[in-house]
Parts: structure tokens; C-alpha cells; sequence
């Protein structure tokens, strides 16, 4: 019987306007918004390897460490399954320089500016957004006269009247309908990813394809929850006109309405600023203190003056006031290259191991202060910039639109984790490219400053690669709130089966 039920449920919903408009529609807004987001991926594909080019050249072009390692900047490459939930991937900076003595965040990365900005507007929209807004109302659209309508055409006191259960009624409604829904996100996707492969700078590894799967999964449990709020809609009226219209309220408040009055009237605490000049003094202090100690090492060094470069001409000098706490924290030191000039050397060329017991002695203290000031920043920028992200994401999740962008986002890799994932594999470069300057004696050599001895050779530095998380570091991270939507229909599924069961037809 209760295959019967389903294939009667099945057949009804395939035979209506709805399924050949939901199919239609789906496939058209995905097909296309696939189309174009392939183009803004490769434009954004062909800047990240023309920046990091740019920047290997720029870099070679330093015969000495001291300018160079002020010029060493990594890339982020784009993320191919931010077609799929571009999250914070195009949003967050993609560039940031690496450096001895300053540790990068996400938050002193900078954004590559776009040279097309007509193709933005229409790569700001992403699979995932179809689903959260078309295919949620077309769920709905589905549901809202499932009971309400057989209770009007009076079929419904006829299919009871025969040995039937209402819970296997229920089943094979939301069975049949879960069907009609899962065809067009396959057909969409299916198209979706054949435009994928076919294009040349897209590669797709398997952890990638099981992701798509994880998002398809995802897709199909958000899409039952607003269909099961539709169909608990119905359960409840006794006409569908009503059960439209309150289909209508309650999609247009989760989807509309709810995620951006949480965006809009979540503001700043009052105690960030208070926070941030806390941050900064301390920060400050630990520069203060090193400028002691510097000033210190020139008072009894033999040159006399307090000259970093010894009376070199050059745009030399370092500083540590508020102009680089001012500007993200950054080290403001600059250091003179000297190149191949004779008549230079000639006139300078004593100074020289003046200056190199200078930065032989100032570099691993930069290097010591940077180490102590992240340890201030980190905790601060969690507080500043995290821990509001998060409370926004949670306030988010009262509605199942916020937790099913969540759980794509995981999956993608464009979550703030995600993002921030690539920033902890910076600075874990940035150590390598400090081990590398010890290894090399770099901060007391003569190649430091001077390259009157021969010249820097950038190839042998390490070199940055990021390959992103792998299935199981992302699984991890999407199953708590795919869990929450599937607890979600479970706790919906059962409200409509005691208020069905206990209802009068």
C-alpha cells in the first residue's frame, strides 16, 4: 500500500506546472550563473598566477636580503568550489606580505583590485544562493496545499477510507515530493559540473567532486526542512489560499527578512575601541623598550652618532612610533642597498662592518618583538573580529537558511576557517623564511646590506604552497550543522504526524 501511495503522490506532483516550472527554472539560473562564474574564477585564476609572478620578479630583482624580505608577498589562490558558496573567499584578502618582523593575519591581507566590474555584480551570486532562495520556495510551493487541498477536494476522507495509515500518507507525500525536488538540483548540478570540466583552468581533484556531494546532501536536507514547514503549514489549515499565504509570510521572513536584520542590526561593541587602544599601547611599550635597546647598542658602538646606517647616505633609518602602530602594526624600518658603484664603496666601504654588527644584532630582536606582539594581536583580533563573525553565524542559525550557507560553506572551504587556514600556513612560512635567514646568517652578513661580494640567490628560499583542507578536516566542520538541519526535520516530521493524526478530516 505504501508504494502505491507513493507512486500516486509521485505521478500527481510530476504531472503539475510546478515540476516543469521548478525544473526549468533551475536549470536555467544555474546553467547560467555556472557560465559566469567560470569566468570571473579564470579571471581571478589568470591575476592570482600574473601576482605571483609579479612578485617572484620584483623579488629577484634585490641583490641584497634587507630590501628584499620587505618585498616578499604570497598569493591566494581562488577556490574552484566557490561556485558552487563563494562564502568569504572573494570578500577576504588574497595578498599578504611575509615578513621577519611583523606576523600576518587575515586582517593585514589586502584584496587585488577587479578590472571588471560588471562581471562582479553577477559572480556576487553563486549556486548555493539559488538553492537558499528558488528552490526553498519552490519546496514550499509544493507543499502548501498537500493536506490543505485534499481536505478541500474532499480526497482526502477518501484515501482514509480504506485500510490506510495517516503516517504512511505522510511518507509517501514527503517521499514523492523529495523526489520531484531532488531532479532538478541533480539535472542543475549534473549540467553545472560538465561546464566545469570542460573548462581548462578548472581542476577538480576527488576530495573536490566528494564536496560537491557533501553541498547536494546539504542542498537536499535544507530543501526537505522548508518543505516540511510547508507541509506542517498545511496540516494546520483548512484551506489553501491560507496556506499560501503563510507559506509566503514564513518564506519571505527566514529567507528575506531574518538573515539581514541579523547582519543589519548586529553592531560593534562598545568596548572594541577601548579594546583596540589597549592592544595598541601594549604593542607600543614592547617597541619602546626595543628602541631602548637599540639606542643602546649605537651609544657604544665606536662610530659615534645615532645613524643605523653609520653615515651612509641613503633613504635608511628606523622606527618604531605611531606611524607604524597607526598603520596595522607594521615595522617601518627601511634599509639601504648598496649596489655596484665603485666610487660608493670607495667612500663607505669601512662603515660597513659597523653596520652589519648594527643588523647582526638588531634582526633576531625584531624578529623576538613581532613573535611577542602577535601574541597580543592574536588574542585581541579574536576579540575584535572573530568572536562577533561567530555570534552573528550563531544568530544566523535560528533560521535554516543561516545554518544550510554554514554547513556550504564548510564544504566549499570558504568559511572563516577555511580562509583563516590559509593564513596559518603563511605564518608557518614566514618561520620557515626566519629558519632560513638564521641557517644563512643572514641578519650579521655582509649580503644583508652590501652586495660588493657577490649577490643574493632568491632561488634557494623556501618556497609558500597552500593546497587547502582535505574531505575529512571539512566533513568535520560541515556535519554539526548538517546534523542541526536534519534534527530540524526530524522534530518537523514529528509535529506533523501527531497534529495529522490527531486532526479530524
Amino acid at each position: 500500500m505504501l508504494i502505491t501511495l507513493i507512486r500516486r503522490e509521485l505521478l500527481d506532483n510530476l504531472m503539475t506546472f510546478r515540476f516543469a516550472a521548478a525544473v526549468f527554472i533551475t536549470l536555467l539560473l544555474v546553467v547560467a550563473t555556472t557560465a559566469v562564474l567560470i569566468q570571473d574564477y579564470e579571471r581571478r585564476l589568470e591575476s592570482y598566477n600574473t601576482s605571483v609572478e609579479t612578485h617572484r620578479q620584483r623579488l629577484r630583482k634585490w641583490q641584497t636580503y634587507s630590501p628584499g624580505m620587505e618585498r616578499l608577498y604570497v598569493d591566494r589562490p581562488p577556490n574552484p568550489l566557490s561556485l558552487f558558496n563563494a562564502g568569504l573567499d572573494k570578500r577576504l584578502g588574497n595578498k599578504i606580505r611575509v615578513s621577519h618582523g611583523f606576523v600576518p593575519s587575515l586582517w593585514d591581507a589586502t584584496m587585488d583590485s577587479s578590472d571588471n566590474s560588471f562581471l562582479n555584480i553577477f559572480s556576487s551570486i553563486d549556486i548555493v544562493f539559488i538553492f537558499q532562495i528558488v528552490l526553498s520556495l519552490l519546496a514550499l510551493i509544493f507543499a502548501y496545499d498537500a493536506l490543505a487541498g485534499e481536505r478541500e477536494r474532499g480526497t482526502l476522507r477518501l484515501v482514509l477510507t480504506h485500510p490506510v495509515r495517516r503516517g504512511h500518507i505522510l511518507f509517501a507525500k514527503y517521499i514523492s515530493a523529495m523526489l520531484c525536488l531532488l531532479v532538478p538540483v541533480l539535472m542543475s548540478l549534473i549540467l553545472a559540473v560538465i561546464l566545469l570540466t570542460a573548462s581548462t583552468s578548472i581542476f577538480l581533484s576527488t576530495d573536490a567532486f566528494l564536496c560537491m556531494g557533501g553541498i547536494v546532501l546539504s542542498s537536499l536536507v535544507y530543501l526537505s526542512v522548508f518543505y516540511l514547514i510547508g507541509l506542517l503549514i498545511s496540516a494546520v489549515t483548512r484551506r489553501t489560499s491560507t496556506a499560501l499565504m503563510l507559506s509566503m509570510f514564513v518564506w519571505g521572513f527566514l529567507v528575506l527578512v531574518y538573515p539581514n536584520m541579523i547582519l543589519t542590526a548586529i553592531t560593534p561593541q562598545a568596548t572594541s575601541e577601548a579594546r583596540g587602544i589597549s592592544t595598541l599601547t601594549q604593542i607600543k611599550q614592547m617597541y619602546e623598550e626595543l628602541d631602548r635597546e637599540r639606542k643602546n647598542f649605537l651609544a657604544n658602538d665606536p662610530v659615534p652618532g645615532d645613524d643605523p646606517m653609520f653615515d651612509m647616505d641613503g633613504p635608511s633609518g628606523w622606527s618604531g612610533g605611531d606611524g607604524f602602530i597607526e598603520n596595522q602594526l607594521t615595522l617601518l624600518y627601511y634599509y639601504w642597498s648598496m649596489i655596484s658603484y665603485k666610487e660608493f664603496y670607495d667612500r663607505y666601504l669601512p662603515r660597513v662592518p659597523h653596520a652589519q654588527n648594527y643588523y647582526g644584532f638588531l634582526g633576531p630582536r625584531i624578529v623576538n618583538i613581532a613573535n611577542r606582539t602577535w601574541l597580543v594581536r592574536k588574542q585581541a583580533l579574536q576579540d575584535l573580529f572573530v568572536k562577533p563573525a561567530l555570534m552573528d553565524r550563531i544568530l544566523l542559525k535560528l533560521s535554516p537558511v543561516g545554518i544550510y550557507d554554514a554547513t556550504t560553506q564548510a564544504w566549499a572551504g570558504t568559511d572563516l576557517r577555511g580562509i583563516q587556514d590559509f593564513f596559518d600556513v603563511v605564518r608557518q612560512y614566514r618561520q620557515e623564511v626566519i629558519d632560513y635567514l638564521y641557517d644563512k646568517k643572514a641578519f650579521g652578513s655582509r649580503l644583508w646590506l652590501a652586495a660588493d661580494e657577490g649577490k643574493v640567490d632568491w632561488d634557494t628560499l623556501p618556497q609558500f604552497s597552500f593546497q587547502g583542507n582535505d574531505i575529512r578536516t571539512k566533513a568535520k566542520r560541515a556535519l554539526p550543522d548538517l546534523s542541526l538541519l536534519l534534527t530540524i526535520n526530524l522534530v518537523l516530521f514529528t509535529i506533523i504526524f501527531l497534529i495529522f493524526v490527531k486532526s479530524e478530516v
